[in-house]
């Protein structure tokens, strides 16, 4: 109490920062040692596996399920990677070259480049096969009796080829039952199952069943310079995806139901242990990163509560009253009794056998 107020702010902010360094020093470690982790059919050929339903003739692509790209703009047999670049690298108003082979029949399409969200599925879903790798305790998919190693055949007798047509199945369900055809153990499976609201990666609400995709992840040496730019650039982004869903929370875009607290954290270590060291790391680069931005929210008892409090003390020159600090500190202290109480709650709820 006796340093002035700035030096007791920088105190605050000390623990949060450790833990928003930390991420940086983890992945990049990983990323350095390792490598920086992509899809690995990002280094496959592209072939149009599936494209999405169109509403009318007039909003289908102008490729063919079957079509394998032989050129891009010039460049020869692009692997995926390269061919999303291109496509990004796309400006509007020019005109894409594509050559492709369907059989034995070749042709060229010219694609005018419109706007960048018209060009994100060009070439159809992306080559992920649906095969089930975890399924969530408590949600719809893990009560219809869903198990790591199912592979979705068709969903209401549609014939399923990638994850993320099954991801577009559910997502466009609006919450009605979905009849899964799953093969298992050389058995095909009817299941049905049906989704309810949750919050996608990027903190909107969307219908979700509870299941992630087994996916091939191939590694990029980057050197040390690389390694660390990649870690620096995945923390600010996980930054700015954190304070995108707390936003949404407040807003109340976001339910409170989709928080997760030590029973959440205990059942995705395990599952963290299970895949290996990569996805520990990044559990605890994201844990790290949680209670770095939580606790810079200006609220009582956090770092930033106390920080706010003394922003706001600077203001008017003088100090609050210890009576006022105590009032202040033990409304931040039920606040967050509470809030631990419903996330302790959802977190039990959502294991419960119940349907």
């Amino acid at each position: 109490m006796s340093k002035p107020r700035w030096q007791r702010a920088l105190i605050s902010f000390g623990g949060p920062l450790v833990n928003l360094v930390l991420p940086v020093i983890l992945l990049g470690s990983f990323f350095i040692a390792v490598g920086v982790p992509y899809p690995a059919f990002y280094n496959r050929p592209v072939q149009v596996t599936a494209l999405p339903s169109a509403a009318t003739p007039a909003e289908a692509g102008p490729l063919q399920v079957g079509d394998r790209v032989l050129a891009l703009n010039g460049t020869q047999l692009p692997t995926w990677e390269k061919a999303l670049d291109l496509v990004a690298q796309a400006a509007p108003g020019t005109i894409l070259q594509i050559e492709v082979e369907n059989g034995a029949a070749r042709r060229t399409v010219s694609v005018p480049v419109k706007d960048p969200e018209q060009l994100q599925r060009l070439f159809g879903y992306p080559p992920i096969i649906p095969v089930v790798e975890e399924v969530l305790a408590g949600s719809p998919a893990y009560r219809a009796g869903l198990r790591p190693g199912d592979k979705v055949l068709t969903v209401n007798d549609r014939p399923i080829e990638t994850w993320a047509q099954f991801v577009d199945s559910v997502r466009h369900s609006n919450g009605q039952k979905l009849l899964l055809r799953l093969a298992r153990n050389g058995q095909v499976l009817p299941v049905e199952v049906t989704p309810r609201q949750g919050s996608s990666e990027r903190g909107e609400t969307v219908w979700l069943v509870g299941i992630q995709p087994r996916e091939e992840t191939a590694y990029r040496q980057v050197g040390v310079i690389g390694g660390t730019k990649y870690a620096v650039l995945t923390t600010v982004g996980g930054i700015d995806q954190l304070l995108g869903v707390v936003g949404k929370l407040f807003s109340g875009r976001v339910s409170v139901k989709q928080l997760q607290g030590v029973v959440g954290i205990a059942r995705e270590s395990g599952q963290a242990v299970r895949k290996g060291p990569s996805s520990v790391l990044q559990l605890m680069a994201f844990i790290s990163l949680n209670l770095g931005v939580l606790n810079l929210l200006p609220i009582p008892i956090l770092d930033g509560g106390h920080i706010l409090l003394l922003a706001l003390e600077g203001l008017r020159r003088r100090d609050f009253s210890l009576a006022f600090k105590e009032r202040f500190v033990q409304v931040g202290f039920v606040f967050l009794l509470l809030l631990f109480a419903i996330v302790m709650y959802n977190d039990v709820m959502r294991i419960l056998p119940v349907r």
